[in-house]
């Protein structure tokens, strides 16, 4: 019997304690749909609950240990798939009301990995309609809320992974970023998020979508188990327009002290006129002041400029709105932020697209230049706090809707467009008792340095041992 609840154990600690006999992953997954059944509704994490399939697959798992011992440092955890992401005879919703009966007919590589790796797929979790908004409210479950305030938004899109992993209904989870979908819910639920680079986790089934944004990657309570989640979905599938960089051995990397690295730091705003919140400078503050202490040389440099790229990222976000397969038949069940952006991309010719994606690259190529001396940048991941439920969604304006957006999240998206792995790392808490991220951002293909550095800022601040309250 183990001498602590099991959803106090790490990730790695679960399935180490599988791995030895003392554990069962029947056991583990029954402790994880309990707390499902009990907590759920109020955080809004899951939108399907796969109990008995899910115990089918523990049980299985647990045979297959006694016959051939694992290796596989998450064997047996559970966890949750985004539910924008398919799995093969499960319900797959969007996020959207449209396509509430939807039934994948496969497995996402990223899924097939997962499988591979002796894991178990307990749910879907809770995702804004299509993945277009930075908060997760939609027609299809309760909203995504962070335990830490339960009146306050988990954050978007990957907002009901985030709010799993921290209510305790899993110890990791599966998120995607289009343009701060990972890193967004980390810092409103104070987790570890990595959105990894470009081609690093193979989109397919998919096809990469036009402007090469979204990502694959883990939200996780401590940097190893973020790690070990990113090894397992690292790679890349017959057909990937981006093969996976080299590199991996992610795990290793988060108990590896880093050399002497050279960090470059700003706080202004990429994407949007607005002011950052005292609570993230702080966040910033801090970071750079602890990773002084450990001999990196610290500077702070001016930010990217990159204003001229948001009316190309907005031509491609919209126009991939207007590309959805809806039926007109469906528009009125849409959220309106969906139906305003599928409106806003219409307008656009074959042409406008072409011209920003080219644009985009050349943002790219900038960004990636002006910053390539730094091995990690430190900037905010949110210009504010975790809003409150229902504070930035406005059905009533969704132009407004998606200008609060950018005003919430302005430092996020830019390195989408860039395809370099950051990780949001939730380095602070408010005297209120909020978490608060920063982003480590890294040169392409750099996982590894940006995990050493968070797991060494992680033994500094030690965010791993927080609870919120809810818990």
């Amino acid at each position: 019997m183990m001498a602590e609840p099991l959803h106090e154990l790490t990730a790695l600690e679960q399935s180490a304690a599988i791995r030895r006999g003392e554990l069962s992953c029947t056991t583990l997954t029954e402790h994880y749909l309990a707390r499902i059944a009990e907590r759920n509704e109020t955080v809004g994490a899951l939108i399907t609950v796969l109990g008995e399939s899910a115990l089918i697959e523990a049980e299985q798992l647990d045979r297959r240990l006694r016959e051939v011992a694992s290796d596989e440092p998450l064997f047996g955890v559970p966890l949750p798939i985004k539910d924008l992401d398919p799995v093969a005879g499960v319900r797959c919703t969007f996020g959207s009301a449209v396509f509430d009966d939807f039934v994948s007919p496969d497995d996402a590589a990223h899924v097939t990995a997962i499988r591979e790796a002796g894991m178990v797929v307990v749910g879907k979790s809770n995702t804004p309609e299509f993945g277009f908004p930075n908060y997760t409210e939609n027609r299809v479950a309760p909203p995504a809320r962070t335990p830490w305030d339960l009146q306050r938004s988990a954050g978007g899109s990957s907002g009901g992974a985030a709010a799993a992993v921290a209510a305790g209904l899993c110890s990791v989870a599966v998120g995607s970023d289009g343009g701060g979908s990972i890193r967004i819910p980390a810092s409103a639920t104070g987790l570890v998020g990595i959105k990894p680079s470009r081609g690093r986790v193979s989109p397919a089934p998919t096809p990469m979508l036009p402007g090469e944004l979204a990502v694959h990657g883990p939200l996780a309570r401590t940097v190893a188990d973020a790690a070990a989640l990113l090894d397992v979905l690292a790679g890349s599938a017959p057909g990937d327009f981006f093969p996976a960089p080299p590199g991996g051995g992610f795990l290793s990397a988060a108990h590896r002290v880093p050399r002497p690295l050279r960090v470059g730091w700003f706080l202004d705003p990429l994407i949007a006129d607005t002011t950052v919140v005292p609570d993230a400078i702080a966040a910033v503050a801090r970071t750079t002041s602890v990773l002084k202490q450990h001999g990196h040389e610290v500077l702070e440099i001016p930010a990217p400029d990159v204003l001229d790229v948001v009316g190309h990222f907005e031509v491609i976000w919209s126009v991939l709105a207007a590309s959805l397969p809806i039926d007109p038949n469906d528009r009125d069940r849409l959220m309106p932020l969906t139906g305003y952006l599928m409106d806003w991309g219409a307008r656009y010719s074959g042409a406008d697209l072409a011209r920003s994606i080219s644009a985009a690259r050349e943002v790219q190529a900038k960004v990636s230049v002006a910053l390539n001396e730094y091995d990690v940048i430190v900037c905010p991941t949110l210009a504010q706090l975790p809003s409150p439920v229902g504070a930035i969604r406005d059905d009533a304006d969704p132009a407004g809707d998606f200008d609060a957006q950018k005003r919430f999240s302005p430092h996020t998206a830019v390195f989408n467009v860039t395809g370099q792995p950051v990780i949001s790392a939730p380095v602070h808490l408010t005297d209120e008792g909020l978490p608060v991220g920063v982003q480590l951002v890294g040169r392409y293909g750099e996982e590894e340095v940006l995990i050493s550095v968070a797991a060494q800022l992680e033994r500094e601040f030690g965010w791993d041992q927080r609870r919120p309250a809810f818990w």
